[in-house]
């Protein structure tokens, strides 16, 4: 893979973001909003989108009831862009999943080290990476769903917008829904605008309650896209199984 300026600095530039403000935000709602990425990177990130043998598995969302479009998985090693990005979104991350855990009680605590980690996901038969890239073509939509790849599990995740709303889509919003203890569900919509990342909950968040800390669910998914087509960047912190 060519890196020019455009694929260079993606683990500094997502350090750099003011994540205690992030960790607030994800605290409070479960999501939370960031710019990352310039348009000439989310360019050269979505044109990785050709380089097949770089791909372990690409899923045709229609054929598993899943929505309408594709992704595909990367094949370890990553582009470095995407690896970079996954180390420094776990090094920033990991203490809000610690206190997370903590406040759900009990598992594992999570190490320090991602590369230790990822051993753990290895060790509990988890050894495919990830990272994926997502396409959808005009039509095209993601279920509500949670990205859970086997027992082991890191509670937060990121998604990238690659695309430019508006200009080279309509629709396709990004849709979280969140079940609260004894409520009905709550929709959200999140907007995004190209380079953006949205950081949000894997499968439960702590929610305070009167006494104690409650487990509530999360799913995401992205509407339908009316016009156009939209490309994302997702960035899952645990490995899979296959």
């Amino acid at each position: 893979m060519a890196e020019g300026p455009a694929m260079t600095d993606f683990g500094a530039r997502l350090r750099a973001l003011d994540w205690a403000g992030l960790r607030t935000d994800l605290d409070r709602q479960g999501w939370a909003v960031a710019p990352l990425l310039s348009p000439e990177a989310c360019s050269a990130l979505d044109a990785l989108w050709e380089g097949e043998a770089a791909f372990r598995k690409c899923v045709v969302m229609e054929r598993h009831a899943f929505g309408q479009g594709c992704y595909k998985y990367w094949r370890d090693p990553l582009p470095t862009p995407v690896a970079e990005m996954r180390q420094a979104l776990y090094d920033a991350l990991m203490p809000l999943a610690e206190a997370w855990r903590a406040r759900l009680g009990g598992g594992q605590a999570y190490p320090v080290d991602y590369a230790e980690y990822r051993a753990r996901c290895r060790a509990a038969g988890q050894a495919q990476p990830t990272p994926l890239l997502l396409r959808y073509a005009q039509g095209g939509y993601n279920c509500l769903h949670q990205d859970l790849y086997g027992t082991e599990l890191f509670p937060l995740q990121a998604a990238i917008l690659l695309s430019r709303p508006g200009v080279d889509f309509s629709g396709g919003e990004f849709v979280l829904v969140e079940q609260r203890p004894r409520a009905q569900s709550r929709a959200e919509i999140v907007p995004l605008g190209q380079g953006d990342m949205v950081v949000f909950a894997v499968n439960h968040r702590p929610v305070r309650g009167v006494r104690k800390w409650h487990r509530t669910a999360l799913r995401h998914g992205v509407s339908t896209v009316r016009t156009g087509a939209r490309s994302t960047l997702g960035l899952i912190l645990h490995d899979a199984a296959s």
